[in-house]
């Protein structure tokens, strides 16, 4: 009976553990600058870094924008179970480190990930309690605009692009909320506000 709450006192309540939070949505959308401000803004939420099979470009520094590591390498971490999801892309793995992430949540802090749809609906098999966000662009004519504004790709591939991204709008329903990036300072507050009520 040592665990008995003193008459008149309030059990303390169990001290909440925070939920992973996912952000995903089309290519060309902005999630990279929201998370880029948001991460200035606010230091303390915690960005998990990838890693990936792909050679660093220039300015890119091991452990701050990825973990770059070779196919063998990739092909352990996948074979002991170290990754929370991974997935292809133009011919290069991409994979999120599970240990980091999970030490992170236990420590308390707020944990973010930024990942193609692919890799959401991975850490929904993997972990059914973490929120998935999808962020939204404000009109497909928005999304269009961003996506051809480059001016670096052939319309070929803008084309590509485009179709990938008509399949990942589809996938919204999906997600645990919506965000509709009309405002990187907004949406940014609501991730945040959304990361702290968990």
């Amino acid at each position: 009976m040592s665990d008995a709450v003193p008459r008149g006192a309030t059990p303390e309540p169990p001290a909440k553990q925070p939920r992973l939070t996912v952000l995903s949505g089309p290519s060309g959308v902005g999630k990279s600058t929201v998370v880029g401000y948001l991460r200035k803004v606010h230091p303390e939420v915690w960005l998990s870094v990838s890693v990936t099979t792909r050679k660093p470009r220039p300015g890119e520094r091991d452990g701050v924008q990825y973990h770059f590591v070779d196919d063998d390498e990739f092909d352990k971490l996948v074979a002991n179970g170290e990754l929370l999801e991974w997935a292809e892309f133009a011919g290069n793995r991409y994979g999120t480190p599970r240990q980091a992430v999970m030490e992170r949540l236990e420590a308390g802090g707020p944990v973010l990930l930024e990942i193609d749809l692919q890799g959401a609906r991975l850490v929904r098999q993997s972990m059914p309690e973490a929120r998935l966000v999808f962020l939204a662009p404000p009109s497909w004519d928005e999304l269009v605009r961003r996506l051809t504004g480059r001016g670096t790709e052939s319309p070929e591939v803008i084309e590509r692009r485009l179709a990938v991204a008509r399949i990942e709008l589809a996938a919204e329903s999906e997600f645990d909320v919506t965000l509709v990036n009309t405002s990187v300072e907004d949406v940014a507050r609501e991730l945040l506000a959304l990361m702290r009520d968990c």
